[in-house]
């Protein structure tokens, strides 16, 4: 996984990005109709149910804009929230609240969505050991903020880019020429380039199980699109020689069938890809 210092760099360009994107010369409608001078106060107002996600990182999007701006903080991350609930109030520049509002507003209620959806699935793996994951399949741009909503909502991270984890997935494989020279190159690789980093191999079927244990260096198998029966035959070939996921159309009728087959994770990019955001607001008061 990356660094935390790395996550804060990438929180850091989504935060200088999205001013760039909505701000650019100026916030000419506030320009024209606030006195620089003005101070005001707003208030984010929960208008949904779910679990709120993103409190620190609008705390970080109003103290990037305007240093000045003050920000109360009622409710934490990863509480749960309910229509009428008051987050924080933020006051000082009106506007600088304003210039600060779009921005906050985007990322909470995607942040929200994600949290919620991941929390639902946590509770359907209660009483297990699997833990869910996410998957890079996330917004351009915007992958280190759903990250952290994954985390906020009770699940855990998966690599977080191409560069901190190995995954070899059946076009690699193909490339390579099978599973077993897929292994050996990458660990080749690996040595020659002095990194230290995590194997994960997919199988499509049992018998690439099999093959994927016969060689060494492997930490995790990826279990992909396997029905309920052979999941479990995969997971007591694996036994305790490595860590075990599941993946592949996974949702929340099948999920804790999956679990209960005994992998380690299940992966889903159904966290990130599939939600309909929190409906939030930020009203002057």
């Amino acid at each position: 996984m990356i660094s935390e210092a790395q996550f804060q760099n990438e929180l850091q360009l989504i935060i200088h990005n999205g001013i760039r994107e909505d701000i650019g010369p100026g916030d000419y409608s506030s320009l024209a109709c606030i006195p620089a001078e003005a101070k005001g106060k707003a208030k984010l107002l929960v208008k949904d149910q779910g679990i709120i996600a993103g409190v620190s990182f609008a705390e970080m999007i109003f103290k990037t804009v305007d240093p000045s701006l003050e920000i109360e903080i009622f409710i934490h991350d990863g509480s749960t929230v309910q229509h009428g609930d008051v987050v924080f109030h933020v006051s000082g520049s009106s506007q600088s609240i304003l210039k600060a509002e779009r921005l906050v507003l985007n990322s909470m209620q995607r942040m929200s969505a994600i949290a919620t959806k991941t929390h639902q699935y946590v509770q359907l793996l209660s009483g297990t050991q699997t833990k869910i994951l996410d998957t890079r399949k996330t917004t351009p741009g915007f992958r280190a903020t759903e990250k952290w909503a994954v985390k906020i909502g009770g699940g855990e991270n998966h690599r977080f880019a191409l560069y901190d984890m190995i995954m070899l997935k059946d076009n690699h494989i193909d490339f390579a020429g099978g599973i077993t020279q897929a292994i050996a190159k990458t660990r080749a690789y690996l040595s020659q380039n002095n990194l230290d980093l995590k194997i994960i191999v997919e199988a499509r079927n049992l018998d690439e199980i099999k093959e994927i244990l016969q060689s060494d260096g492997v930490h995790r198998i990826l279990i992909d699109n396997f029905n309920f029966d052979d999941t479990r035959t995969a997971v007591a070939l694996i036994g305790n020689q490595c860590q075990s996921e599941s993946s592949g159309n996974i949702n929340e009728k099948t999920i804790r069938q999956y679990a209960d087959c005994g992998v380690d994770y299940i992966s889903s990019g159904a966290l990130t890809h599939s939600v309909c955001n929190m409906d939030l607001s930020l009203k002057a008061f």
